[in-house]
Order: structure tokens, then sequence, then C-alpha cells
């Protein structure tokens, strides 16, 4: 199977997220220079993106929208509810089992845990009380989740990433600084660097 770059797949994230606008705007065409000028990138660009995953829209009449929108649904795996749980109760765990969004894409946040008592048994959302970690493991076991959301302070980030790869958990959003040494899929999420890259723009008068 062909290695697709990750770059290619965060731009489907984001392609896919212009479809929906353009869906809820009852746009059915749209060509890979008009998705180009939404991303701020180049259309030849787009056209390589998806050209990874087959032969999509026809030359001088462009892309079905609705049915762009559900292939690339498809490649991204979001044709099927995803469960996921959250370990810290912070502010970032908090806001992650608070944002709707990840609802309305097949993610589910069907558990947080936390160590600090003060926290344990506290309500997050209506459906959402937060369990002591001491219960992780048998709640993994017994309820299957795929996905993981750190949001811990560094040092316990490897101890628990580790722990979370025995369980069976398939992926995770890591949140801590720190490099995780599990080797189930990670995504890392560093606020800072964005604001690093935006000064940089911003110091240089670049658009």
């Amino acid at each position: 199977m062909q290695e697709i770059p990750k770059p290619t797949i965060r731009r489907l994230a984001v392609y896919y997220r212009c479809l929906e606008r353009l869906e809820q705007k009852n746009v059915e065409k749209v060509s890979s220079k008009e998705l180009s000028k939404m991303l701020k990138i180049k259309d030849s660009q787009v056209r390589k993106d998806l050209s990874y995953f087959g032969t999509f829209g026809r030359r001088g009449v462009g892309y079905n929208v609705k049915e762009l929108k559900e292939k690339i649904k498809e490649i991204l795996g979001l044709n099927k509810q995803w469960s996921v749980i959250i370990l810290g109760a912070g502010n970032i765990g908090k806001a992650i089992a608070r944002y709707k969004q990840i609802e309305k894409d097949n993610f589910k946040v069907v558990a947080v845990f936390d160590v600090d008592k003060r926290k344990i048994g506290t309500q997050i959302t209506p459906e959402l009380t937060v369990r002591s970690l001491d219960e992780l493991d048998e709640f993994v076991k017994k309820n299957k989740p795929e996905i993981a959301v750190l949001a811990v302070p560094a040092d316990a980030a490897n101890p628990l990433a580790e722990r979370l790869e025995k369980l069976g958990i398939k992926g995770i959003i890591c949140f801590a600084p720190v490099t995780l040494t599990c080797s189930i899929p990670v995504e890392y999420v560093d606020i800072t660097v964005f604001f690093k890259t935006l000064v940089h723009f911003i110091s240089r008068g670049i658009q």
C-alpha cells in the first residue's frame, strides 16, 4: 500500500470541512482552484492530494461537492463512530469533553479520568462524570474505546501511553509537551507552536 504523506491527510480533513460548508450553502460543484483559494494553497496541491486516492471530478467541470465530501469521509474513516476517552480533567480535558463539533464528526467522548480527588465525581456534561484513574483498566477492557486524549503533565504522559497501548487503545492525541515512546499512532498538539508560527509571519509582514 502506498504511504500517504501526513500533511496530505491533514489537508484532507480541511478539505472535508470546506466541502461541508459548501454543501450547507447548497453548492453542488467546486473546482480545485476554488478549493485552493479557500485553503490558500496551490490548486495543483489539491489535485495531487486527491490523486493518491483515485480519480475525482472532471476537467472543466470540477468536483461534485457531496460525492467528494462522502469519499473523503470514507478515506478519513469518519463513516463510523469512534469512541474516545480523556485522561486529565483540567481545562483542556474539560474543553474537549464539552466540544460538540467532535461528536458531529463521529467522535464520542465516553469517559474522563483523573487522579485528583477534588475532580473525581464532578460532572463535566450531563453524560460525563470524572472517573478515578483507578477505574481505567476495567473501563477500557469492558467498553473498548479506540482513542485516548492525554491532557496530563509531561511526567505522567509516557507511563499512561504505554498503559493505554497494552489495554488495546488504537491511537492517542497528546497535549503533553513530551514525545511518547509507545508504538501506536500519536498526534501531538502544542498550542504554542501555532502562536510561534503566527508571530513569525506577523513580524515579517507575511500574509
